[in-house]
């Protein structure tokens, strides 16, 4: 268990009852929803705006002209890159 004799000491007793504001006394009231406008940043993975059913992590390195060249082609056909490897994959085997 943690000692916090010093840290109560440093801070001192409370302030009493009067001389706290009158929010403490008030309602507690929720804040009213809000319409949120969504900026689109210059670059979107598709994560958020829908659900792909995959679930096994598949990581690897590359060279940086690799990723440029693959997330251009990913932005340009408006692609998850998950989907350009899955096409990738399908190609390579037809063509073998």
């Amino acid at each position: 268990m943690a000692d916090l004799s010093k840290f109560k000491k440093r801070l001192g007793p409370p302030p009493p009852i009067e001389d706290t504001g009158t929010n403490l006394k008030a309602p507690e009231i929720a804040p009213s929803p809000t319409v949120v406008t969504v900026t689109h940043p210059k670059e979107r993975d598709g994560r958020s705006a829908r659900r792909t059913g995959r679930t096994v992590q598949f990581a690897t390195r590359v060279s940086e002209e690799f990723d440029e060249r693959f997330r251009a082609v990913c932005r340009r056909d408006k692609l998850l890159m998950v989907e350009l490897l899955e096409k990738a994959l399908d190609a390579y085997e037809q063509g073998r």
